[in-house]
């Protein structure tokens, strides 16, 4: 490590933890020397960064490619099923990989390496047919009862396990926003997928043709239209989550883009032909919450963004005109 007293880039840093007590000493000793360590496994990088680099280093969280950094690559898609079906990991673009090739390799090696590194797991199949079943869960409250049911675990189990997934940015779960305007809310989590077509493969989707049908279409659409939110906050250095609102009598809003005490609300549809009543929830949050008539964004499955007097209809294509808070 003396050769790199002027810094250098080590990649997958975590397989090598000798190396982070070398880098501190050297950071120490050189404070204006910098080193980019790089990993794939989060758990066990932070763990070491937590360990010998505390109060010398800044934690960058990279998510698979958001829809403007694939399009400022050439990758463009004529229909939004084809992004689901081929979901936003770097290496399928850049190796030019078949996502049917990719994603089943994907999980194998996630399971084999990560997540056994970072929780003993017993019985790796049990482990694969829980992810494959939160995949079938996806844009669904959570009930870890009903989910450790369905896998032949415990309820613990099932709560420790969906914490090793969002420790290896596999999954998320979108919280409730809680406040009240005097009604019933559910108070249970929502799950959701850090990559579509990752959830696609699990569910055994072979082809972008089986999408239209799938029971699933309009939770993955929805899925993907928040991990956009989540990528622009983390981009813009803001490890921001939105929320979503349910009340006890199933009205919803998908999406609620929150920055202190402003709100603002956001309906995922995934029909591609513009439709009033896909303001029909939005209309309901306004009377409650006293927000102005006009104020809200459906954003949905067209080609197509217009403004009319019932909020604002955005193609899943220009999410960029969705800019609440402005610095």
């Amino acid at each position: 490590m003396s050769n790199y007293k002027a810094g250098a880039i080590i990649d997958e840093i975590q397989n090598t933890p000798e190396l982070f007590s070398y880098t501190q000493s050297i950071v120490d000793n050189n404070p204006k020397t910098q080193f980019i360590l790089t990993g794939s496994s989060n758990f066990l990088l932070m763990e070491k960064i937590s360990q010998t680099l505390a109060g010398r280093a800044a934690v960058l969280h990279l998510l698979p490619f958001s829809l403007l950094e694939l399009e400022s690559g050439g990758y463009y898609f004529d229909l939004y099923e084809a992004l689901i079906f081929k979901g936003q990991y770097p290496r399928i673009y850049d190796r030019d990989i078949a996502p049917t090739d990719f994603y089943p390799a994907y999980i194998q090696t996630y399971v084999e390496r990560d997540a056994r590194m970072i929780k003993n797991i017993g019985d790796i199949n049990t482990f694969i047919q829980f992810i494959q079943l939160c995949a079938g869960r996806t844009g669904q409250l959570l009930n870890y009862t009903s989910l450790a049911n369905d896998a032949g675990i415990s309820p613990n189990t099932a709560k420790t396990w969906i914490s090793i997934l969002e420790t290896s940015y596999i999954v998320y779960r979108l919280q409730p926003f809680h406040k009240n305007f005097n009604k019933r809310l559910v108070k249970s989590p929502k799950l959701y997928f850090f990559d579509t077509g990752l959830a696609y493969s699990l569910l055994g989707i072979h082809n972008e043709n089986q999408i239209n049908m799938h029971f699933l279409k309009g939770a993955l659409f929805e899925n993907l239209i928040i991990n956009e939110f989540i990528k622009r906050d983390f981009h813009q250095g803001r490890r921001h989550y939105p929320y979503f609102w349910q009340d006890s009598r199933g009205r919803e809003i998908d999406c609620l883009l929150v920055d202190g005490e402003e709100i603002l609300p956001v309906e995922i549809k995934s029909g591609k032909t513009i439709d009033n009543s896909y303001f029909d929830h939005l209309k309901y949050w306004r009377q409650l919450s006293g927000m102005p008539a006009d104020q809200g964004y459906v954003v949905y499955g067209g080609d197509k963004s217009m403004q009319t007097s019932l909020g604002s209809f955005i193609s899943w294509r220009q999410l960029d005109l969705i800019q609440p808070f402005e610095d």
